[in-house]
């Protein structure tokens, strides 16, 4: 057990096919089987796990590496954007991809993802009903939104602050800052988006 837990695929491959075992038991036990409520469920795993992996990478980045290489000595600072930092970042923009198609396969397979996009105003718009679309989808715009922010701000100035692509140090100074800015919205979005993902499914089912 010790050497499978200090080997990390290992690790991730014991978990995934434990997962998928559970996968099954549900498809097998469940109401529906294998049906469209079973992949619905699946689909909302995928998308939960991607998401804990692309907000996780993004707290981290905010709550720990940001705060902190300003105190880091000079010489160790390489060790971070040499190594831990395009690690991190190749994570935390392909979790940001799959939470969202993940997160637009549920909606369109529940059939409510031109309801949810346009928040609820196609078809017109009855409050008692399509209230739930509204915050629901909110939730959905900020998530892509930050998605946008990931690929197309955060990850191309990244590249020049790790020097992926040559640059001088007053660009790699302003693009540090600008991935920081939108490193920073998508903090402050995270949580009102978080609202809408978690508290829509348990109110609204």
């Amino acid at each position: 057990m010790t050497a499978l837990l200090l080997n990390f695929r290992n690790t991730i491959i014991v978990s995934v096919v434990l997962a998928l075992i559970f996968i099954v038991g549900y498809g097998v036990h469940g109401p529906d089987h294998f049906g469209m409520i079973f992949w619905q469920a699946v689909l909302r795993w995928a998308h939960v796990v991607s998401g804990i992996l692309w907000i996780g990478l993004l707290y981290y980045f905010n709550f720990v590496q940001i705060r902190k290489m300003p105190e880091i000595p000079a010489e160790l600072k390489p060790a971070v954007s040499k190594y831990i930092a395009p690690e991190a970042l190749f994570w935390f923009r392909y979790a940001a991809l799959s939470t969202v198609i993940f997160g637009l396969l549920i909606a369109w397979n529940r059939g409510y993802i031109a309801k949810a996009l346009t928040l609820g105003l196609i078809g017109g718009y009855d409050p008692a009903e399509d209230a739930k679309y509204s915050l629901l989808g909110a939730g959905m715009w900020l998530a892509l939104i930050m998605a946008f922010n990931v690929w197309f701000f955060i990850w191309p100035n990244q590249k020049i602050v790790l020097g992926m692509v040559e640059a001088d140090a007053d660009a790699k100074a302003r693009a540090g800052k600008t991935a920081t800015l939108f490193s920073r919205t998508n903090t402050l979005l995270s949580l009102p988006m978080l609202v809408t993902m978690t508290m829509s499914q348990t109110i609204f089912g």
